[in-house]
């Protein structure tokens, strides 16, 4: 776990100026990414806990779309550079850095966790430890949106990201994985691909149970 993660925070700590500015703009040419989080941050909102987290918050972008959805917002990044970026763009709100199986977090503090494609980087096998984690931190009923890249294929597939390595998972795999997390999944939205690899866009809306 600790060589994998420290490759991908390398990779971003080396990228930020040139990640922020290609997705610092809120999703604007993102529609389903767009209103998947608008649902997300609305049912959030209904539970009466407004506590969310953008884990893996990169430069901070969808954390202050979230506050400015109405959500007590905060962004929880492993990159340090991203952290730094993003305290300097939204200086109003807070980001700090964390490991996504570590999170500096209470137990069901959270009304809702956004993890936008934020775990793609998870080789398989640890990918149950980064959902327990998130599962430990929302509220029973709390919601969680992940958004990943999706393949037809029966296994998750490792392709070559231009950060760090990368997967890709079924979307029903990936549905068991979160069930066995204790997260229930209501809403699926898969669409074609979004950028030039040629996976499908998956994302996922579960409730905690």
């Amino acid at each position: 776990m600790m060589e994998h993660q420290d490759r991908t925070r390398a990779g971003y700590d080396g990228v930020v100026e040139l990640y922020a500015s290609l997705f610092a703009g809120r999703l604007e040419e993102q529609p389903f990414s767009r209103n998947m989080i608008g649902t997300f941050a609305e049912l959030v909102r209904g539970s009466g806990n407004l506590r969310a987290a953008d884990v893996g918050c990169g430069p901070g972008h969808l954390t202050a779309m979230l506050h400015e959805l109405g959500l007590d917002a905060f962004g929880l990044d492993l990159s340090p550079a991203m952290v730094d970026h993003a305290r300097r763009a939204h200086p109003k709100l807070r980001f700090d850095e964390a490991r996504m199986e570590d999170l500096p977090v209470e137990d069901g503090a959270l009304g809702g966790v956004l993890a936008h494609y934020s775990m793609i980087h998870t080789p398989p096998e640890h990918l149950p430890a980064l959902l327990a984690e998130q599962a430990r931190v929302v509220a029973p009923e709390g919601l969680l949106l992940t958004s990943f890249f999706a393949t037809d294929g029966p296994e998750p597939v490792r392709f070559d990201h231009k950060v760090a390595p990368a997967y890709s998972w079924p979307v029903d795999l990936f549905v068991r994985q979160l069930a066995d997390a204790g997260f229930a999944t209501f809403a699926r939205l898969i669409h074609d691909p979004a950028s030039g690899r040629g996976f499908l866009d998956a994302h996922v809306l579960a409730r905690r149970a």
